[in-house]
């Protein structure tokens, strides 16, 4: 009670600044009805409601609104009204200073609703930032977020420490002003995590790729400091037992270059003793956890209840905590720090010898001395991990030295003394450790670039109190009071000073000043000096010490007290507290002592690490060191007088608190106030007693009354003038008076006085007004800059360049002449040495020579001859043994098998009677049965269907076969005819005999065939009247047959109709499945080209660099073809000198240009192993492991798609029928005989009619051929030789088939023979003569002959939509699989590069050759397919040649002469080239042009093409050119050519995009000229699927020669890059736009979404804070409506300008979206309503320009959705309405839109918590069964797969024209 009396009594005294009102207000506020709120016990502050009106009362009847209790309350005084409350509309507010009323009780109660009700954990109060610690992780601190923070205005985003961070980085960026980040708050408040956030922040904004990852380096540090220097409280789990201060230095470029840190008084007493349910330091439980590891295991280490300094606390675990993970953690960061494995596993020993330190037990002995046991294991441990001598250190434990004057005494040390400096040796040894890896982060942290500016960061003990408050707590309070004040001064005192020393009209502020406090502690005469007095008293106490207080302070300071019932104790009355300290060991914690004798045998060490750590520093008080920590150093027992030498710790803290106050007032500091809401860490937990002594204490409410009304923004007048005189003209200035100066701009730039002040020495400025000046101040200095550098850069540049090629040259003369003679004298030298050096050592090597061979001769003779001997002797026994043991092996097993073998046939003829017997039974039952011979007869009767269809078809192929005998007889008379015209077919007369010889044999032979033929028709005809008796039989059966078919047909319909549902609903998924592959497929190969058009400009970026860094001081020009790494080198590897082309005549073809047909087209170079090098240097790693998953997955969907294919194709019904066909076994078996047989044969007859042919007829070869092939000979003799080598293979082929017949006869027979014979043995006992008795196999044919034609009809049409599904799902999937397999190309050559990376050179060689390898293996198997192709052609031209053969027979030999003169005399005209058919170049649709002048073709048709001459041309007439230019390189065959000209087109497009990619007209008009000439190359390719549109004059335009195919994907890759590239200017534009025009852009007149806002107390560092209200709706409108113009103008697809507004559109919503969700102002229902007619009229955009199809309407869902939800009723009853209009969004997207929900007007109601947590509990449910998505922002990087559908033209080539306007005299039309 006395604690609450003062509290609320200083509530009044310090933080009462309720608005005065006067007595006619107060009775119009103060009515029946108003809501106030009055002090509570439990609660601090609990709201009431007047019941009467007050009139002056002393009491006033009040209700408590939360238990509705009525009570009376005192008025004492007018002055002290109870405070009012706010109205709701403004509760939540995210800056305490926009609340109307400012009071305690209303600061209290928005920090409470904002943490529990909203979990919003940050809040402003001014220059304040509120952090209230969460003690949970929550999502609000991805990159992500950083992102959306970076370059924001602090005061128009949701309240953050990133925003804080933000706005620290941009001041200092700006103004080059230091900045300090001050975190404060009690211990368990968070300020250690909030420090690393902001630290993580910088790293993340001033991270840069030239440096060496100092920010990484930075943030490494945070594990390390944790581990050794935080430790578990009752407070904190984490708590930092140090104070450190971070500065963060940063180049000129803001780029981070290094760090520094300073630590602040280690808390060295938690090593030895810790208080209950607290932990030593989280090292030595990482430590213990680690213990098992194999590294670990020397130091012997154990549990930490083993250990007696870490078992103090009783609580060696933290929930949620593994150590040894953390452990991990911990080395991975001094690994990154640079610090070895070596010295890491030093410090670890290190602290692990303190570990056993602390288990050595001193035990007392006789007299006051004390001693060791000797077996003393852990003081064994500890000297040999320390590396000192144990005697030593077992002697001075227990013992220390006396110096005198003349001597050195040695004296025992009592029990309690050694037990003190065993202690403190362990403190000593921990923090020296503690100071050394400090030391060695610095270093690590250190950059040698010149900092010139810097951010610190402020992580210092926060405030502490507990039951025992000792010297510690005393020194951690003390830095608090000095950091108070520095707040005090900076936001309160030094505020109103300010005012007051301008005369700027102000009225003054009281505020509580702990200057009488801080007195107390250190001014003379105080605290810390009677201490250090005390101290250097030889006798010395503590109760001495504390009694000096009592009489100096005591009544006399009013911050002094004295407690009631003790002599040793002391309060003092704190800014945050009453604290009482317990004056026991505050002496010898502030001398710290160490004995010498310790010291020097720890400095004896046989560890260097050890003995570093104690060396004696030359200058400790040195000034000039950075480090502001403590250092303790051992204190000798040195005379008297010396011992005053030694700073004691309270004055080395209080020197270091000094320094770091300088260090804070030299710059401009941020404050984060950290609270916390309760002493048992529970998540989400509000404790409003220890929040309301928090907010007293930290300053908060004072804040709240300086920043709503102030100027915070302040310049001298000459620094205004300085920086601002460029907005003034010459005029305004007066340099002799700069405030008269000042005033002129301010008055001109600034309409508004009441935005500034002027004072006498500065200027004052609202909020805002700095970022406009600016604004102004940039631009302007931006176009004066310009024009400066326009001419400064090309004087130097000209200069600089006429002066280094002068030297250069010069010193290219000198150096050459030098090099050649240096290499002349070397030659000459190296040649005499060698001759030299030949015959020297020739004579020495041939003098050992012979010496040794002697030597050797001798040996070898001995050591073989005993070798000799004792081996024959080894193999006599081993052939003496083997003997032995074969004739007792032999006899063994001859024994055993005898004895098996009359085993086994007992027990086989005892098993073979009985299963005998078994099998007669069988036999005799079913012969007996009728249902056995109807299903033998079923199966006869396919085979008798099939034996008749087979002898039908045998009596048609016996006519044809006569017929040929006819044609046989013709072709004998052509035969003599040609004899007798030829010269040369009689001197091979002879030859020709015997071919005839040869034919007469061959018809011998088919006469004997036919008669074979004849005796096996008759032996078919006698089994066919065999079967009809035996079918007859079978004819009462055929109406249970009927009954049976009607079934099956039943059965077979219904299964057809359910097979066709599955095939379809299996097709449609397999579809839908294809589709999405093939999206994500898309997707991901365009990421690709996106991810390597980044690492293309980051390879020239660095380039460029590398030859600015290399040039010594000239000037080196930059390569022509820095820019042309193309894409092709990804996608595309093929070089046309390595692909071989098959050189067989027959198979090609002349195509119409007199040119051979080419298999492959001429692909891009490969890259080479220095370009790959160069190209993958800064190949991100991780992306290419990605890319290699991905590969492996791309792999396994193609596997599973051709599994589908393959289940597919079975399961489609191919036609099923019951007859059975005749046995492949049989028939294959007979047919592979004869087949060899006759092939053999007739081999040896062709080569033998080949050959003979060869030998008489010679065929000229010499000439030009064709390039279809091998060309028949200009004689007549030639063509009547081919034409009768035509006529004997069409005889050939005619006998092969006649004999194949005969052999499908043979097999019938003997299929006949076995089935029958397999039936009588199966039913019939093996009696064939039984089989068809009764002629069951007659009757079972007619019967099965009538079903079949039942089932044919049905199967038929079946089989036709069955076939038809097919044959379109085949297609659909053979084009999946050709573009999967590019895509798979692509990623394949990009892996095989980016495995180059990281390798040496041969490692590179190596693996470049084996990325050539690859590449032609894959190229083989093209070249495969391709052969297979050809293939086909060759089997369609033999067809030809077999027409040809039949005119032959008919007599047409005339007819076909002719034809073969008129190829041969085209061919001869197409030799000639260019002047037979000049008429033809007229409309050919070619572009001729010179080698030579490719270049200038590149220059006037891409480079400089304008886009404005564009737009008066033939939409995409520059692809048309190139692609007409590409047409003659096909026409003339020159693959070098066309290499060069479409590598070289790609190139200039890459350049001019490049150069010109924010000229959105230019990237446009390149966009779609690569797509025209894409789907021109894809139209004029000679594919089938591409000419369906074509006209027939189109298709006389394809390419004849080169396959381009690989190109095509080339400038597919170039379209994706160029519209990716435009993309992102697009989006550069519209950003800034997007906020103002969606989300504050005004549109319905009346509506109003304003709210009070709250003040920053700080002008915003925004630039773009004007510019940005400068947007609209209208500006997004218009600025849409150009890129509809441009596109349009330029002709771009259809298709592809719908894509590009989806992106756009969803680029758009995603922005606003985000910014949504992180403004609070922007979350209330009239704000919705206008959000949602915004977005209504970009939809009807889309409408009125047709592109509502296009899908972007649909990517403005979650926004609109957004806007819906604020306008939605919120009731208990809409949740399930809400949750299901709200599809689109997430579920922490839609509470924290709730959560954000503002309301504007007092007729609005809040959204309830209780509505909240449903909404939730619905959500989790709904997302559970969807797939729950948890991310708060969308991805505004994410970019949709584009597409560029196939879209022909149809203009013809031949009409078009070359406009003069290009430039382009030099091209020919063909």
């Amino acid at each position: 009670m006395e604690k609450l009396r003062f509290a609320v009594s200083d509530i009044y005294r310090r933080f009462h600044f309720q608005t005065f009102l006067k007595d006619s207000e107060i009775s119009q506020v103060y009515v029946k009805g108003a809501r106030i709120w009055v002090p509570d016990e439990e609660k601090v502050w609990v709201g009431a409601e007047l019941l009467e009106n007050y009139t002056g009362q002393k009491t006033i009847r009040i209700q408590i609104e939360d238990s509705a209790e009525e009570r009376d309350y005192a008025i004492k005084d007018k002055k002290r009204l109870p405070h009012l409350r706010n109205p709701e509309i403004l509760i939540g507010e995210n800056d305490l200073t926009s609340l109307s009323y400012l009071n305690e009780p209303e600061v209290l109660y928005n920090l409470q609703v904002r943490f529990l009700e909203r979990n919003c954990i940050y809040t402003y109060c001014g220059i304040v930032l509120v952090a209230i610690n969460p003690y949970q992780q929550l999502p609000i601190y991805g990159n992500e977020l950083i992102q959306m923070y970076s370059g924001q205005d602090m005061g128009t985003m949701d309240p953050h420490i990133f925003a804080v961070a933000e706005e620290a980085f941009k001041l200092m960026s700006r103004f080059d002003k230091n900045q300090s980040i001050i975190v404060s708050g009690e211990s368990g408040a968070g300020k250690t995590v909030s420090a690393k956030y902001a630290m993580r922040y910088f790293a993340m904004v001033g991270g840069s790729q030239a440096e060496t990852q100092v920010e990484q380096k930075v943030l490494a540090s945070n594990p390390i400091m944790e581990a050794i220097g935080n430790a578990k409280t009752t407070r904190n789990d984490n708590s930092s037992r140090f104070g450190k201060y971070i500065e963060i230095s940063f180049s000129k470029n803001n780029a981070i270059i290094g760090a520094h840190m300073r630590t602040y008084l280690l808390e060295k007493s938690r090593v030895v003793f810790q208080a209950a349910e607290e932990r030593n330091y989280h090292i030595f439980y990482q430590l213990c956890a680690s213990r098992d590891r194999p590294e670990f295991k020397k130091f012997c280490l154990m549990s930490p209840d083993d250990f007696y300094y870490t078992s103090h606390g009783m609580a060696p675990e933290i929930d949620g905590v593994d150590d040894a993970e953390d452990m991990l953690s911990a080395r991975d960061a001094l690994t990154m720090l640079g610090i070895t494995e070596k010295d890491q596993m030093m410090i670890f020993q290190i602290q692990s010898a303190v570990l056993h330190f602390g288990n050595v037990k001193i035990r007392e002995a006789d007299g006051e001395s004390s001693e060791i046991k000797k077996d003393d294991k852990h003081l064994s441990i500890m000297c040999k991990l320390l590396g000192i001598e144990e005697s030593q250190m077992r002697m001075w434990l227990c013992h220390k030295k006396i110096v005198t004057v003349g001597e050195v005494l040695t004296k025992p040390l009592t029990l309690t003394q050694a037990s003190f400096a065993q202690d403190a040796l362990a403190k000593h040894i921990y923090a020296q450790t503690f100071n050394w890896i400090v030391e060695k982060i610095n270093r690590a942290l250190h950059s040698n670039t010149k900092s010139t500016k810097f951010i610190g960061v402020l992580d210092i003990y926060g405030f502490e109190t507990f039951e025992v408050n000792s010297f510690e707590q005393f020194c951690i309070n003390y830095a608090n009071e000095k950091l108070q004040q520095i707040f005090n001064m900076h936001v309160f005192k030094l505020e109103q000073e300010e005012y007051v020393r301008e005369a700027i009209e102000w009225s003054f502020i009281d505020f509580y000043d702990n200057q009488p406090c801080i007195d107390l502690i250190e001014s003379k005469l105080g605290i810390l000096d009677l201490l250090d007095e005390e101290c250097k008293m030889p006798k010395g106490s503590d109760e001495n010490w504390c009694q000096k207080l009592y009489d100096k302070h005591l009544g006399k300071a009013k911050h002094f007290e004295k407690p009631r019932m003790s002599r040793s104790a002391f309060i003092i009355n704190h800014f945050a507290d009453r604290v009482e300290y317990q004056a026991d060991g505050f002496l010898e914690k502030n001398r710290d002592t160490v004995l010498e004798d310790h010291i020097n045998i720890l400095r004896a060490s046989e560890f260097e690490l050890v003995a570093e750590l104690f060396e004696e520093k030359v200058d400790p008080n040195e000034k000039k060191s950075r480090a502001g920590s403590a250092t303790t150093h051992p204190m000798r027992q040195a005379p008297k007088g010396g011992r005053s030498n030694k700073k004691t710790v309270g004055s080395q803290f209080r020197e270091s608190l000094k320094k770091l106050m300088e260090t804070l007032n030299a710059t401009t500091p941020h404050y984060i106030r950290c609270i916390k809401p309760n002493d048992i860490k529970e998540a989400f937990i509000f404790d409003p007693k220890r929040a309301v002594e928090q907010l007293r204490a930290c300053g908060v409410l004072e804040t709240i009354r300086i920043s709503a009304a102030g100027y915070p923004s302040r310049w001298t007048y000459p620094e205004f003038f300085q920086r601002y005189r460029v907005l003034a003209r010459s005029k305004d200035i007066d340099r002799s008076d700069h405030k008269k100066t000042c005033e002129n701009v301010l008055t001109k730039v600034i309409q508004d006085p009441d935005k500034y002040r002027f004072g006498k020495t500065k200027i004052f400025f609202r909020a805002g007004q700095v970022a406009y000046l600016e604004k102004l101040r940039s631009d302007k200095l931006k176009a004066c800059g310009i024009m400066i550098q326009k001419h400064v850069k090309g004087w130097l540049a000209r200069r600089r360049y006429q002066r280094i090629t002068k030297s250069v040259t010069l010193l290219q003369k000198y150096g050459r002449g030098l090099l050649a003679r240096r290499h002349a004298k070397f030659l000459r030298e190296t040649f005499a040495a060698t001759r030299i050096q030949k015959q020297w050592k020739g004579y020495r090597a041939r003098r050992e020579y012979v010496k040794v061979r002697k030597a050797t001769v001798v040996i070898q003779s001995a050591i073989r001859g005993y070798f000799g001997r004792m081996l024959f002797k080894q193999e006599l026994h081993e052939h003496r043994a083997i003997t032995i043991q074969k004739m007792v092996r032999s006899y063994l097993a001859r024994r055993r098998y005898k004895r098996v073998m009359r085993g086994i046939v007992l027990l086989q003829s005892h098993y073979r009677r009985r299963r005998a017997k078994k099998q007669l039974k069988v036999l005799k039952i079913e012969a007996k049965s009728v249902e056995h011979i109807k299903n033998v007869n079923k199966g006869l009767e396919n085979k008798i269907i099939q034996l008749q269809q087979r002898l039908d078809a045998k009596n048609k192929e016996g006519m044809s076969i006569k017929e040929q005998e006819v044609y046989i007889k013709q072709l004998k008379g052509e035969l003599e005819k040609l004899r007798s015209s030829n010269e040369e077919g009689k001197r091979s007369s002879n030859k020709v005999s015997e071919l005839m010889q040869q034919i007469k044999d061959l018809q011998e032979e088919l006469s004997r065939e036919r008669e074979e033929k004849q005796v096996l028709i008759t032996k078919s005809e006698e089994m066919v009247k065999e079967h009809t008796q035996m079918l007859s039989k079978l004819a009462e059966e055929k109406c249970q047959l009927k009954e049976q078919l009607e079934e099956a047909n039943l059965k077979l319909q219904q299964q057809e109709t359910k097979t066709d549902d599955e095939m379809k609903k299996k097709l449609e998924e397999t579809n839908a499945l294809l589709a999405a592959e093939f999206d994500s497929e898309r997707s991901h190969h365009q990421r690709l080209v996106k991810e390597h058009a980044r690492l293309q400009q980051r390879l020239e970026n660095l380039q460029s660099e590398m030859a600015v860094m290399n040039s010594p001081g000239g000037h080196k020009r930059t390569p022509s073809d820095i820019s042309a790494i193309s894409l092709e080198s990804y996608t595309s590897s093929v070089s046309p000198d390595e692909v071989k082309y098959d050189d067989e005549g027959p198979e090609e073809k002349d195509q119409g240009y007199g040119t051979k047909k080419k298999k492959k087209a001429p692909a891009p170079p490969a890259p080479t192993a220095n370009a790959m090098e160069k190209e993958m240097k800064n190949v991100d790693i991780g992306l290419v492991l990605k890319l290699q998953n991905k590969v492996k997955e791309l792999e396994r969907q193609r596997t599973e798609l051709e599994e589908k294919l393959e289940r597919y194709e079975e399961e489609t019904p191919q036609g099923t029928t019951d007859t059975a066909v005749i046995s492949d076994s049989a028939f294959n078996a007979l047919k592979m005989q004869e087949l060899q047989n006759e092939n053999d044969k007739l081999k040896r007859e062709v080569n033998k009619l080949m050959k003979s042919i060869s030998e008489n007829v010679s065929f000229e070869r010499g000439g030009t051929n064709s390039p279809a092939g091998k060309e028949f000979m200009d004689t007549k003799v030639e063509d009547q030789m081919k034409a009768f080598r035509e006529q004997f293979t069409a005889m050939s082929d005619e006998i092969e088939r006649r004999r194949e017949e005969c052999l499908q006869l043979r097999a019938m027979l003997a299929e006949k023979s076995i089935t029958t014979h397999a039936i009588a043995k199966e039913s019939y006992g093996g009696m064939d003569d039984i089989v068809n008795e009764d002629n069951e196999l007659a009757l079972a044919y007619r019967t099965q002959k009538e079903l079949n034609r039942l089932l044919e009809n049905q199967l038929q049409k079946t089989e036709k939509d069955a076939k038809k599904k097919e044959d379109k799902l085949k297609r659909e999937i053979r084009d999946l699989k050709h573009e999967n397999e590019a895509a798979q190309k692509v990623i394949n050559q990009y892996n095989s590069i980016t495995r180059n990376l990281q390798l040496g050179p041969e490692a590179k060689i190596e693996a470049t050759m084996q990325h050539e390898i690859t590449r032609l293996t894959s190229e083989n198997l093209d070249l495969r397919e391709k052969a297979d192709k050809q293939s086909d052609q060759i089997r369609k031209l033999k067809k030809m040649l077999k027409v040809y053969a039949k005119k032959l027979k008919d007599g047409d030999v005339a007819e076909i002469e002719a034809e073969l003169e008129r190829d041969d005399k085209q061919k001869k005209s197409d030799d000639g080239v260019a002047t037979v058919k000049h008429l033809d170049r007229t409309y050919m649709g070619m572009l001729e042009y010179k080698k030579e002048d490719e270049a200038q073709l590149i220059k006037c048709l891409i480079l400089d093409l304008k886009p404005k001459l564009a737009q008066g041309l033939l939409p995409g007439l520059p692809s048309y050119l190139l692609f007409m230019c590409v047409r003659h390189t096909d026409y003339i065959n020159d693959d070098e050519k066309v290499r060069t000209l479409l590598t070289n087109t790609i190139n200039g497009i890459k350049k001019c995009v490049k150069k010109h990619s924010k000229e959105l007209d230019r990237v446009i008009m390149w966009l779609a000229n690569t797509c025209r000439l894409l789907h021109t190359l894809k139209q004029y390719s000679g594919e089938k699927a591409f000419q369906s549109e074509n006209t027939p004059r189109q298709n006389e335009h394809c390419l004849r020669n080169f396959d381009l195919s690989e190109y095509r994907q080339v400038f597919s890759d170039l379209a994706v890059w160029i519209y990716q590239t435009m993309i992102k200017y697009m989006e550069e534009v519209i950003q800034p736009m997007v906020v103002s025009a969606l989300l504050e852009h005004e549109a319905i007149a009346g509506l109003t979404a304003s709210k009070p806002a709250g003040m920053r107390g700080r002008s915003s560092s925004s630039a773009h804070e004007e510019e940005g209200r400068e947007f609209s709706l209208d500006s997004l409108v218009k600025a849409l409506n150009k890129y509809v113009q441009i596109l349009s103008q330029h002709a771009v697809d259809p298709e592809l300008v719908k894509q590009v507004f989806r992106q756009l559109y969803y680029y758009i919503g995603s922005n606003a979206l985000n910014n949504l969700l992180l403004r609070k102002d922007m979350c209330n229902w009239s704000k919705g309503m206008q959000i949602r007619y915004n977005l209504s009229h970009l939809e009807q955009w889309l409408r009125d320009n047709k592109l509502n199809e296009s899908g972007a309407q649909s990517t403005l869902e979650p926004i609109t959705q957004a806007s819906q939800l604020l306008q939605a009723r919120k009731s208990d009853a809409d949740v399930d309405s809400i949750c299901e209009m709200c599809s689109k969004l997430t579920t922490p997207q839609i509470v924290k839109i709730l959560n954000l929900y503002t309301p504007v007007d007092e007729f609005e109601e809040r959204v309830p918590i209780s509505f909240i947590r449903k909404i939730q509990e619905r959500l989790k449910s709904v997302k559970r069964e969807e797939g729950e998505d948890n991310t708060l922002l969308m991805d505004t990087k994410f970019t949709f797969p584009v597409t560029f559908p196939f879209n022909p033209s149809s203009v013809t080539l031949d009409s078009i024209d070359i406009p003069e306007s290009l430039h382009l005299d030099f091209l020919t039309r063909v």
